[in-house]
Order: structure tokens, then C-alpha cells, then sequence
């Protein structure tokens, strides 16, 4: 898909609302202090980074792909893009306040390096936005779209196995998820509306890590 394409489903009625979800659901987890450098990894065409940017964090955008990288240094903006890889940023440790992966460690074989360098150079935390296994969007859209090739994480194998691989330890983890009705039709959104994000459900699952003070 081109990176235009992709970045105009943000743009239709169910894009809107399905980013919205994720983005507050994003934004009440991190919580960041204003004016924190924020690094988004796998930032793709730059949808979340501009969103992030405009809470006034001061946003760096990484992503392998240059045309997705040429697009969203064609948005404009205060965000900085850079073409390089998630198991390689070439960012000195503690190089930013806090990073994200927006569903974009979903698409790398071993999440786990990219989740050690996302937490190498990050001096307060991380935020990760998983596709959730457990869910109805996976029942409906795995390996269809552009979920082709995806991979689907639960809750317990995070937990399980990613976290004892980080160092230091976080001291602070809280999952949520949104997306539980991904259609987002109207009686959907309702009721969407009043199921808890703790409840893990949800197709989007996000991930809050806290480093040491």
C-alpha cells in the first residue's frame, strides 16, 4: 500500500475513530510531562508522531521504510523523521524522555530487541500499541489487509516474557486496551464507551513501562 493511501484511511469516518481510541487511550497511560521528548519507533507515515506533537511534545519519528518517512516529512510539522531501524536506533542511551510503537513492533520477528533499544534510549519509560490476540479484531481481521503477516501478542506473554529481559526492571507496568467493537458502528461506539480499558479485550492493547527515577 502507498504511504498516501495508508495515511488517508485516517482520515475516513472509522479511521478517525479507531486512531482517536487509540491515541487517548496512548496518552493517559504515558501521561508525559510537557515539552518531553518523545521518540516514536515505526512511525510509519507520521499520524501518531504529528498527534503527539501536537500536545507540545518535542517528537522524533524512526522508520525503515523511505517512503513512508518522505511522506511524513511532506505533512510539515515540528516532528523530526529519520529513516533507521528499530533494532538499531542511532540514539544515544537515555536520548529521550519517553518512546512509543504504535502497532509497529507487530510486524518485526524479534519485538524483544526492539523493545531493549525503545528502552535504551528512553530516560522515564515506553509505551507499546499491540495487536491483542484475545480479541474480536483479531478474529475478524487476522492475516487479512493490511494485518497480513502480523503478529498478535497476549497480555501473559508479554509480561512473561519480555519484561524479565529488560534492564533495569520496570517499576511500574499498566496494560489497558481499547478497540473492543473495531467495526465502530454506531451502537458499537456506545457501548465501547462503557467497557473498562482494564479489561484486556480489546484488539488495541497498550502497554506503560516505567523506568527507575
Amino acid at each position: 500500500m502507498r504511504a498516501g493511501d495508508y495515511d488517508a484511511w485516517y482520515r475516513t469516518g472509522r479511521g478517525r475513530w479507531i486512531s482517536g481510541r487509540e491515541f487517548d487511550l496512548m496518552r493517559r497511560l504515558l501521561n508525559p510531562e510537557p515539552r518531553s521528548a518523545l521518540l516514536d519507533v515505526g512511525c510509519g507515515t507520521g499520524h501518531f508522531s504529528r498527534r503527539f506533537a501536537g500536545t507540545g511534545l518535542k517528537v522524533t519519528g524512526i522508520d525503515p521504510d523511505p517512503a513512508a518517512i518522505r511522506f511524513a516529512r511532506a505533512q510539515g510539522g515540528l516532528v523530526r523523521y529519520i529513516e533507521g531501524s528499530a533494532l538499531q536506533l542511532p540514539f544515544n542511551d537515555h536520548a529521550f524522555d519517553y518512546a512509543i510503537a504504535v502497532t509497529s513492533l507487530c510486524f518485526i520477528a524479534d519485538p524483544v530487541a526492539a523493545l531493549r533499544e525503545m528502552w535504551r534510549v528512553s530516560r522515564h519509560g515506553l509505551l507499546l500499541g499491540l495487536l491483542n490476540r484475545h480479541s474480536l479484531l483479531h478474529w475478524l481481521k487476522r492475516d487479512r489487509g493490511g494485518y497480513q503477516g502480523a503478529r498478535w501478542d497476549e497480555a501473559r506473554e508479554i509480561e512473561k516474557t519480555w519484561l524479565p529481559r529488560l534492564d533495569p526492571a520496570p517499576v511500574e507496568t499498566r496494560l489497558a486496551s481499547a478497540l473492543f467493537f473495531p467495526l465502530g458502528e454506531r451502537w458499537m461506539r456506545l457501548v465501547e464507551d462503557r467497557i473498562p480499558q482494564a479489561s484486556l479485550s480489546g484488539g488495541f492493547l497498550a502497554v506503560s513501562l516505567r523506568k527507575p527515577a
